[in-house]
């Protein structure tokens, strides 16, 4: 691990404004914002009227909460290009999420826009100590999905070089370390421990043989347990990373080299904690769900979008010297939550229970399923590989203590089922731990 004496500040004017200044430009910039959207979009222009509002009536930023939210299915009933706010002719790029749950989310840019994403790139990428020394593994993925071009985007604009290697051909990829030497990996968490096992299984220690020292992970909820097992298995240092492709991609918020929150880019935009049943904003320090607005954006601005991620804000000023706001881990999203027999239920707490035991590894499916009218939860868990040498007896004591253990966490009783190494389907990007069977009847 590197030391806290490099305090690498890409952008010092904007990062580091005094927090009155601040707040003065983030007022000019959302008056300009939701004229932007109003007149432009419009979506915008019904939704505010319905409530009698129109841009002139942001004269502060706390009249913000007067207006109303944008969610996911408002996007997708404008799919693809009713949100959009300049002309075709001055976008130059499409990007789009992966629809897994219905029609994507179209994400627009102009030059502009894409300068924007450059810059808040950079200043994330700056924060973890990357620099123009550097050698950047990119295993994102390309194409619609934000974020291989946004990671590439950033790593560029720093300087360094980049290997524009995306997801998959997980061996080839170990093969690159060895030859290339890669001083930053970026990928999704769940890919990086793919990774990790893959060069193992080729025999390669990482912390001794390769070059890694820097982890630029996002795109899906992860856990402290998590990043341990990462950086044991690496030899790196992680840098918690996020964006959503609704505001940008990556290069919203990421930590820096004191790990206590990531930075918001919040000259770019800006943050809300909302209570998630009532709508009702919360102040610093209470957890809740993540509402965003953009602030510079041209062709695809967003007002009071939810995110549906749980998380709570932090404005004091880091030791790094910062005064960006800071967003704690994602606990869970709102619309992830399993409501299992009343009690709301997050992946990310069972993760963290599984990430305890030394007899498993972190690769696992959720099954929820009903019978006769009862839910039941089934937690498929990966042993490690000389488990199942141990005998059906270490097997039933595994699974028995992990059992225990969930009751503890969840306050629900779940079956535990460990199965053999490597018999969970791996995902080159976000990975998929979820399996709810109860609406498939």
């Amino acid at each position: 691990m590197r030391g806290k004496t490099q305090n690498l500040i890409w952008n010092r004017e904007a990062e580091t404004m005094p927090p009155q200044e601040k707040r003065q430009i983030q007022l000019q910039r959302l008056q300009q914002a939701v004229k932007h959207a109003y007149e432009n979009v419009p979506f915008y222009r019904r939704s505010f009227e319905a409530r009698n509002l129109t841009p002139e009536d942001i004269k502060s930023l706390q009249d913000l909460e007067r207006f109303p939210f944008t969610v996911k299915t408002d996007l997708r009933d404008n799919y693809p290009f009713a949100l959009f706010a300049t002309p075709m002719k001055n976008i130059v790029r499409l990007h789009a999420s992966s629809g897994t749950t219905g029609k994507p989310i179209v994400g627009a840019y102009t030059r502009a826009d894409l300068d924007l994403w450059s810059e808040v790139m950079a200043r994330a990428m700056a924060a973890a100590g990357i620099t123009e020394k550097d050698i950047v593994h990119n295993a994102y993925g390309y194409g619609l999905f934000t974020g291989g071009m946004g990671f590439h985007y950033g790593a560029e604009k720093i300087g360094a070089t980049v290997v524009p290697v995306a997801g998959g051909f997980t061996k080839r990829q170990v093969m690159l370390w060895q030859d290339f030497q890669p001083t930053v990996l970026a990928c999704t968490p769940s890919f990086a421990l793919v990774l990790a096992e893959t060069a193992a299984e080729m025999g390669i220690n990482p912390p001794k043989e390769l070059q890694l020292r820097v982890g630029m992970f996002g795109a899906e909820p992860w856990t402290e347990q998590m990043r341990r097992e990462i950086e044991n298995s690496l030899g790196l240092e992680s840098f918690n990373h996020y964006g959503l492709t609704e505001l940008i991609g990556p290069g919203v918020s990421s930590e820096c080299i004191y790990h206590n929150g990531m930075h918001i880019q919040d000259d770019h935009f800006l943050p809300e904690i909302i209570d998630p049943e009532t709508g009702e904003t919360l102040p610093p320090g209470q957890s809740g769900e993540l509402v965003f607005t953009s602030l510079t954006k041209e062709a695809f601005p967003v007002i009071r979008y939810r995110t549906r991620d749980i998380t709570s804000l932090d404005p004091e000023p880091c030791p790094c010297g910062r005064t960006t706001a800071r967003m704690n881990q994602i606990t869970g999203r709102s619309d992830d939550m399993l409501i299992i027999r009343g009690v709301n239920v997050f992946p990310s707490q069972i993760e963290a229970v599984i990430l305890n035991h030394k007899d498993v590894v972190p690769q696992y499916m959720i099954v929820v399923d009903r019978v006769r009218n009862l839910d039941q939860i089934e937690i498929q868990v990966e042993a490690v590989d000389d488990l199942y040498q141990r005998g059906e007896q270490k097997l039933q004591e595994v699974s028995d203590q992990l059992q225990r253990d969930l009751i503890q966490t969840l306050g629900i009783s779940a079956r535990v089922v460990i199965v053999p190494p490597r018999s969970i389907a791996r995902s080159e990007g976000k990975a998929k731990r979820v399996l709810d069977r109860r609406n498939l009847a």
